[in-house]
């Protein structure tokens, strides 16, 4: 599972300078850059660094580490400051849901997941065949989370988590993700140093993180070891599959469908909490893109992630299962729609606002105190887009005449301006 689905917020996007890299949503928005630590800074967190060291040692040890384990695997290790550069300066959300969407699925990612499931066809077929997950599905994850294994991180794992869970931010949850590690290399799957992966802890070619690498993780080609960092896919793609099953994943359900709306639809109707059967939606002038009924795949409600100028999907049961490895809607869209497009779908044929921008994270948190001034309360002001500031936004849009899509946009902002 990667790091984000555990501390992401589900409104903030990376926009990615290298688009054929992961465009996984950040962990979260940041909130301003900082200046880049300075060798004094760097030699003291060093002394302290060590010091921390000797003190999470007997703490490692009383969850069943043994010595010899611990003191190998800290062998060489060092205070890595670009880890903590990385954590502070994450970069503004500047990314809309269509920009994401072209990266995700753009013409290469389609390209080289086609090419990447004829080449491991064999090996998709049986792992699809145990867990019941469609391989387009695990190849999809595979490609937006290591662009199909060529981007998995080279940062010492061991190293990056200790300096972060020093630096104290998100200490606790780091200290847990390191104990993890450690009992990963303690029970013989990898050693210290070929446990490598992203600066924040995440590994393999699924990008899995070590609690989750415990709990999930399976060892499909029968050699002993969950392998997740070699270069052979096998155990990291079934990994996947297994955990997806584990959370419910439903044979032959997709996990959504891109449909259009009719001329009256009942904007407030478009919310995760509305449930239905496809029959019933369709009852109301809910089609495909085709004009047809969408066939009875189980409850389902819309979604409409650009509000109502942009496209509008039904939703199912397995897109919460995909959300279970990253909370971000355009995430899951993402690993949908490549999904489809591997398989052999087309492209999304509705229309995105793509004169609008990206709220910024401090226009997010100014909506919301506006919101709230106005007689819409957000309960709370922290710049995530949840459901209670998409209420709010639905309350404001009725009170002004607007359609009640939901949708904080721009043009929101300067209404309540």
């Amino acid at each position: 599972m990667a790091l984000a689905a555990i501390i992401a917020s589900v409104a903030p996007l990376q926009g990615a300078e290298v688009l054929e890299k992961s465009p996984r949503p950040a962990p979260r928005p940041a909130t301003g850059m900082e200046a880049p630590l300075n060798a004094l800074q760097v030699s003291t967190a060093n002394q302290g660094f060590q010091r921390w060291i000797e003190d999470f040692r007997s703490r490692a040890l009383s969850h069943g580490i043994a010595a010899g384990v611990f003191d190998t695997a800290f062998q060489g290790v060092r205070y890595n400051a670009d880890v903590i550069e990385r954590d502070r300066n994450q970069s503004e959300f500047t990314k809309t849901i269509w920009d994401y969407l072209d990266s995700a699925a753009s013409e290469t990612r389609i390209g080289n997941g086609r090419e990447a499931l004829t080449r491991h066809r064999g090996l998709l077929d049986r792992i699809e065949a145990r867990y019941g997950v469609d391989k387009e599905v695990v190849v999809a994850i595979w490609g937006l989370e290591s662009a199909y294994g060529e981007y998995r991180g080279r940062t010492p794992i061991v190293e990056a988590l200790a300096t972060l869970a020093y630096d104290g931010r998100r200490g606790a949850f780091f200290e847990d993700q390191l104990i993890a590690a450690l009992k990963i290399v303690q029970s013989g799957d990898t050693d210290a140093r070929h446990m490598t992966g992203s600066w924040a802890g995440a590994m393999g070619h699924t990008q899995f993180i070590p609690t989750s690498y415990l709990a999930y993780a399976v060892d499909f080609t029968g050699d002993g070891r969950r392998d997740i960092w070699s270069d052979d896919p096998a155990d990291a793609l079934a990994s996947t599959a297994a955990y997806l099953a584990r959370f419910g994943w439903k044979t032959g359900q997709p996990w959504g469908v891109e449909v259009q709306l009719p001329r009256a639809f009942d904007h407030r109707l478009a919310d995760r909490g509305v449930m239905r059967m496809p029959s019933d939606w369709a009852a109301l002038g809910v089609r495909d893109m085709d004009g047809r009924p969408v066939p009875d795949h189980g409850r389902a409600s819309i979604l409409l992630p650009a509000g109502a100028r942009g496209a509008a999907f039904m939703i199912f049961d397995n897109f919460a299962v995909i959300e279970r490895y990253n909370t971000a809607d355009a995430y899951v869209i993402g690993v949908g729609h490549l999904s489809d497009r591997i398989r052999g779908g087309g492209p999304i044929r509705a229309s995105w606002p793509r004169g609008d921008r990206a709220l910024l994270f401090a226009e997010r948190k100014e909506m919301q105190e506006r919101l709230t001034h106005a007689g819409f309360d957000t309960r709370g002001v922290d710049g995530k887009i949840g459901p209670n500031t998409i209420a709010a936004v639905r309350a404001f849009q009725r009170s002004v005449g607007m359609i009640p899509d939901g949708y904080a946009s721009l043009e929101i902002l300067r209404r309540l301006r």
